[in-house]
């Protein structure tokens, strides 16, 4: 018997690996451990400068690898658990973009410290790596590994500012809440299984074809309670509870980099799954999800309507945008498959450019004081930059002409009506309308504010802890003042406010300069799209044999 056992081992052989397909995720995985290794240094310039920057090379390494290996053909690896496509590289080039974004918003920010540069980074490379699996798996074990490694670390990371109350709820409600996603994520899974004997989405989509069962109780029970779970993650109604909660107390970096990364990478999982894996049971699907879709854009905008809190509007606003990229998927065709994946890089671009002004705006009045619209009023009169950047990225989520946006929900309106569901298009249309009453509060908030933020309410200070005028000029009789406000803010101890407000230093700028960045390019691709529709098209043509 021991000679069977081994003459069998000895007859094994070691999987093949395609180490060019994977390299983004190695790239990714390797910058998550240097990054934690830096961390330990006992220099803070390491800390706080290479830290940072070997972040950023990691996501530009896995980006350059992106690009290398795109055009090349369709490819399963590890055993066929992933499957590196147009469609996969390009959701991974947004992911390690945003998270670009994060850590530029991210740099001299109290929540860096709290957490520890090392811990904050490597968690963030983590995250993105969980995405970069969720969005090309085709196996459901490989899918729910990504969900989880994608999640975890985000539980942490809204969490990271641990002196401050809101950031604390916000990890625990995320946690709470994605907990019970994944639950019911799971089960579903599980009872997909169950139904079909494999995990593999090709055999699962064989298995309903020949086995006819696409009505059986225990696939669709488990059709619908995946649907469930994917839906919290992509904070579809009703299943958004957390999202403006978490969203508002999360440290900003981190609220900006979920709603851009965890969105596509959510999406990008829902494609795979329903229009490979389930594709035979559209037609009892499609229905359902193009209803989800009409609740999450209705409930969005709605509740988008009344709020106060910049974030929390958004988090909203990314509610009704979910409604609108599930038409992409409901159509089941590759033209949707191409609107779906332009507008989740038309979406990154117009709201890294709306969360970089807040931490930038948050830089500059204190801790927690730059996302209300009272923060913004004269903004644009101040601060030009900012002011133009959110005023743009207001208007293209609203799918203004000449921005990003509007060709983003022309292309879905195009997808919708021509596979038959022109009524969807509609709620489309009638949905951006409605959005455009919360934008322009924030546009005009910037513009025609009528509050003038004088020098006694900016927070920021020099790294001597002086308190820092609009212009940037520190004024010393008021620091006794200013340190006294931010000591006693959200409990923190007398003596500790120098710390809680970091100098606008390096952060500011970085802040500044994405919001910037992403806002030429939100315009750019608004007055000439045919490069983004381009990538687009080939995302879509790499489910060409699949659909």
């Amino acid at each position: 018997m021991i000679d069977l056992v081994l003459a069998q081992a000895s007859a094994a052989k070691a999987p093949q690996i395609d180490w060019a397909a994977i390299s983004p995720l190695v790239a990714l995985a390797a910058g998550a451990v240097v990054v934690l290794m830096l961390g330990l240094a006992r220099s803070r310039v390491a800390r706080t400068v290479v830290v940072p920057g070997a972040t950023v090379v990691a996501f530009l390494a896995a980006i350059g690898l992106c690009v290398w290996q795109w055009g090349e053909a369709p490819t399963s690896v590890v055993s066929g658990a992933l499957r590196v496509d147009d469609l996969s590289l390009g959701l991974t080039v947004l992911i390690c973009a945003g998270g670009i974004g994060a850590v530029a918003m991210s740099v001299g920010s109290v929540t860096t410290e709290d957490a520890g540069h090392g811990e904050y980074h490597a968690l963030l490379l983590a995250s993105a790596m969980g995405m970069v699996v969720l969005a090309g798996a085709e196996d459901l074990v490989a899918l729910f590994l990504g969900f989880e490694l994608l999640s975890i670390p985000l539980y942490v990371l809204c969490a990271s500012e641990m002196r401050r109350a809101t950031s604390l709820e916000s990890g625990l409600k995320y946690l709470i809440v994605g907990s019970v996603g994944s639950a019911v994520l799971l089960y579903g899974l599980a009872l997909i299984y169950g139904a079909t004997g494999t995990t593999g989405y090709h055999a699962i989509d064989a298995a309903i074809e020949v086995s006819g069962f696409s009505s059986d109780v225990l696939l669709l029970t488990g059709v619908g309670l995946a649907m469930t779970g994917l839906a919290f993650k992509a904070s579809v109604a009703p299943f958004h509870q957390w999202t403006p909660d978490v969203y508002e107390g999360a440290p900003t970096a981190i609220t900006g980099f979920m709603a851009v990364a965890t969105k596509a990478a959510a999406f990008g999982v829902i494609l795979r799954l329903f229009d490979v894996a389930l594709i035979s049971t559209a037609t009892t699907w499609a229905p359902i999800m193009a209803a989800l879709a009409t609740i999450t854009i209705i409930v969005g905008n709605v509740g988008a309507l009344g709020q106060s809190s910049v974030k929390r509007m958004l988090a909203y606003s990314s509610v009704a945008q979910a409604g609108y990229l599930l038409a992409g998927v409901v159509v089941t065709t590759q033209l949707g498959i191409s609107a779906t994946a332009f507008y989740l890089a038309a979406y990154l671009l117009m709201n890294v450019a709306a969360f970089a002004v807040l931490a930038a705006r948050e830089r500059e009045l204190g801790h927690g004081e730059g996302d209300t619209l009272t923060a913004l009023n004269g903004l644009g009169a101040q601060r030009p930059v900012l002011g133009w950047s959110i005023s743009i990225a207001m208007l293209a989520l609203a799918g203004f002409p000449a921005t990003a946006g509007f060709f983003g929900k022309i292309y879905l309106i195009q997808a919708s009506v021509d596979n038959g569901y022109a009524w969807l298009a509609v709620v489309i249309v009638l949905g951006s309308a409605m959005s455009l009453a919360y934008y322009l509060r924030v546009i005009s908030a910037v513009w025609a504010g009528g509050e003038d933020r004088d020098a006694t309410s900016v927070r920021a200070t020099t790294p001597s802890g002086q308190p820092v005028m609009a212009g940037g000029a520190p004024e010393a009789d008021e620091a006794p003042a200013a340190r006294s406000v931010l000591a006693t803010r959200d409990g923190d101890e007398p003596g500790e406010a120098g710390r809680r407000a970091p100098a606008a230093g390096l952060g500011h700028p970085l802040a500044v300069g994405t919001a910037l960045v992403c806002t030429l390019a939100t315009v750019g691709f608004g007055l000439f799209p045919q490069p983004l529709f381009d990538v687009a098209q080939d995302a879509g043509r790499a489910f060409a044999s699949l659909l």
